[in-house]
Protein backbone atom coordinates (compact mmCIF):
# COMPACT_ATOMS: atom_id res chain seq x y z
CA UNK A 1 0.00 0.00 0.00
CA UNK A 2 1.58 3.57 -0.56
CA UNK A 3 0.37 6.61 0.96
CA UNK A 4 1.28 9.45 -1.54
CA UNK A 5 -0.58 12.99 -0.90
CA UNK A 6 -3.92 14.02 -2.62
CA UNK A 7 -4.02 16.04 -5.93
CA UNK A 8 -7.32 17.05 -7.49
CA UNK A 9 -7.26 14.34 -9.89
CA UNK A 10 -8.46 12.25 -6.92
CA UNK A 11 -11.43 14.17 -6.35
CA UNK A 12 -14.19 11.53 -8.50
CA UNK A 13 -12.18 8.19 -6.89
CA UNK A 14 -12.55 9.64 -3.47
CA UNK A 15 -16.37 11.02 -3.48
CA UNK A 16 -17.05 7.37 -4.98
CA UNK A 17 -15.20 5.58 -1.98
CA UNK A 18 -16.87 8.19 0.64
CA UNK A 19 -19.88 7.16 -0.77
CA UNK A 20 -19.81 3.69 -0.49
CA UNK A 21 -17.71 3.15 2.50
CA UNK A 22 -20.54 5.05 3.82
CA UNK A 23 -23.40 3.75 2.75
CA UNK A 24 -21.99 0.13 2.83
CA UNK A 25 -20.05 0.21 6.37
CA UNK A 26 -22.22 2.27 8.77
CA UNK A 27 -24.99 0.85 7.33
CA UNK A 28 -25.48 -1.33 10.76
CA UNK A 29 -25.41 1.59 12.57
CA UNK A 30 -27.80 4.62 10.52
CA UNK A 31 -31.10 4.49 8.50
CA UNK A 32 -30.82 4.51 4.76
CA UNK A 33 -32.10 8.22 5.28
CA UNK A 34 -29.92 8.98 7.54
CA UNK A 35 -27.00 7.75 5.18
CA UNK A 36 -28.32 9.43 1.81
CA UNK A 37 -27.99 12.81 4.19
CA UNK A 38 -24.74 12.14 5.47
CA UNK A 39 -23.49 11.08 1.89
CA UNK A 40 -25.68 11.88 -1.29
CA UNK A 41 -25.18 11.10 -4.31
CA UNK A 42 -24.39 14.09 -5.71
CA UNK A 43 -22.31 15.75 -3.34
CA UNK A 44 -21.05 18.97 -3.21
CA UNK A 45 -17.82 18.94 -5.03
CA UNK A 46 -16.36 22.57 -5.29
CA UNK A 47 -16.86 22.51 -0.97
CA UNK A 48 -14.63 18.84 -0.96
CA UNK A 49 -12.19 20.23 -3.59
CA UNK A 50 -11.79 23.27 -1.41
CA UNK A 51 -11.43 21.67 2.02
CA UNK A 52 -9.38 18.68 0.78
CA UNK A 53 -7.20 21.17 -0.72
CA UNK A 54 -6.65 23.79 2.38
CA UNK A 55 -5.79 20.85 4.61
CA UNK A 56 -3.31 17.82 4.51
CA UNK A 57 -4.60 15.28 2.76
CA UNK A 58 -3.44 11.57 1.87
CA UNK A 59 -4.40 8.91 -0.52
CA UNK A 60 -3.91 5.73 -0.15
CA UNK A 61 -3.18 2.87 -2.95
CA UNK A 62 -3.15 -0.19 -3.66
CA UNK A 63 -2.59 -1.36 -7.43
CA UNK A 64 -3.39 2.09 -8.28
CA UNK A 65 -6.80 2.06 -7.00
CA UNK A 66 -7.31 4.91 -3.98
CA UNK A 67 -8.64 2.60 -1.26
CA UNK A 68 -8.76 5.45 1.48
CA UNK A 69 -8.16 8.75 2.55
CA UNK A 70 -7.88 11.49 4.80
CA UNK A 71 -7.23 14.89 5.58
CA UNK A 72 -6.30 16.98 8.86
CA UNK A 73 -6.04 20.95 9.29
CA UNK A 74 -3.37 22.49 11.08
CA UNK A 75 -4.96 22.53 13.98
CA UNK A 76 -5.24 19.37 14.59
CA UNK A 77 -8.51 18.43 13.53
CA UNK A 78 -9.32 15.66 11.65
CA UNK A 79 -11.75 16.09 9.13
CA UNK A 80 -12.24 12.74 7.06
CA UNK A 81 -10.75 9.15 7.56
CA UNK A 82 -12.44 6.85 5.36
CA UNK A 83 -11.30 3.03 3.93
CA UNK A 84 -13.33 1.45 1.04
CA UNK A 85 -15.68 -1.04 1.92
CA UNK A 86 -13.58 -3.67 0.71
CA UNK A 87 -10.44 -2.38 2.18
CA UNK A 88 -11.87 -2.47 6.00
CA UNK A 89 -9.63 -4.08 9.20
CA UNK A 90 -6.94 -4.27 6.51
CA UNK A 91 -4.76 -1.26 7.79
CA UNK A 92 -5.57 1.18 5.63
CA UNK A 93 -7.37 3.42 7.97
CA UNK A 94 -4.50 2.95 10.38
CA UNK A 95 -1.43 3.83 8.34
CA UNK A 96 -3.74 7.08 7.13
CA UNK A 97 -3.89 8.03 10.95
CA UNK A 98 -0.42 7.43 11.71
CA UNK A 99 0.54 9.22 8.75
CA UNK A 100 -1.62 12.74 9.61
CA UNK A 101 -1.20 12.08 13.34
CA UNK A 102 2.50 12.32 12.85
CA UNK A 103 2.36 15.10 10.44
CA UNK A 104 0.14 17.10 13.09
CA UNK A 105 2.48 15.88 16.23
CA UNK A 106 5.53 17.35 14.13
CA UNK A 107 3.08 20.70 13.91
CA UNK A 108 3.24 21.12 17.43
CA UNK A 109 -0.30 20.22 17.93
CA UNK A 110 -0.70 18.86 21.29
CA UNK A 111 -3.71 16.90 20.64
CA UNK A 112 -5.81 15.72 17.45
CA UNK A 113 -9.63 16.12 17.61
CA UNK A 114 -12.03 14.54 15.30
CA UNK A 115 -16.18 13.82 15.14
CA UNK A 116 -16.71 10.06 14.79
CA UNK A 117 -19.38 7.83 13.98
CA UNK A 118 -20.89 5.56 15.50
CA UNK A 119 -19.27 3.40 13.30
CA UNK A 120 -15.81 4.92 13.22
CA UNK A 121 -16.07 4.98 17.11
CA UNK A 122 -14.77 1.75 18.05
CA UNK A 123 -11.18 2.73 15.79
CA UNK A 124 -10.68 5.53 17.48
CA UNK A 125 -11.12 4.43 20.97
CA UNK A 126 -8.37 1.88 19.97
CA UNK A 127 -5.83 4.59 18.82
CA UNK A 128 -6.07 5.99 22.23
CA UNK A 129 -9.26 9.07 21.53
CA UNK A 130 -10.93 9.58 23.96
CA UNK A 131 -15.26 10.46 23.75
CA UNK A 132 -16.09 13.68 25.20
CA UNK A 133 -19.27 14.49 24.26
CA UNK A 134 -21.98 12.67 22.51
CA UNK A 135 -23.96 14.67 19.71
CA UNK A 136 -26.83 14.61 17.78
CA UNK A 137 -25.83 16.63 14.60
CA UNK A 138 -28.60 17.72 11.87
CA UNK A 139 -27.44 16.76 7.99
CA UNK A 140 -29.75 17.34 5.43
CA UNK A 141 -32.89 17.44 7.42
CA UNK A 142 -31.96 13.87 9.53
CA UNK A 143 -30.58 13.76 12.61
CA UNK A 144 -27.02 11.47 13.10
CA UNK A 145 -25.30 10.44 16.31
CA UNK A 146 -21.33 11.21 16.48
CA UNK A 147 -18.77 11.71 19.09
CA UNK A 148 -16.47 14.60 19.68
CA UNK A 149 -13.01 12.49 20.22
CA UNK A 150 -10.13 13.99 21.34
CA UNK A 151 -6.50 12.10 21.34
CA UNK A 152 -3.57 13.79 23.47
CA UNK A 153 0.12 13.69 23.10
Amino acid sequence: MLLRSYSEKDLKEILALFYDAVHLVAAKDYSPAQLDAWAPRLPDEERWRNSLSAHYALVAEEGGKIVGFGDIDGTGYLDRLYAAADFQRRGVGGALADALEKYAFERGAEKISTYASLTAKPFFEERGYVAEARRSVERRGERLTNFSMTKYF
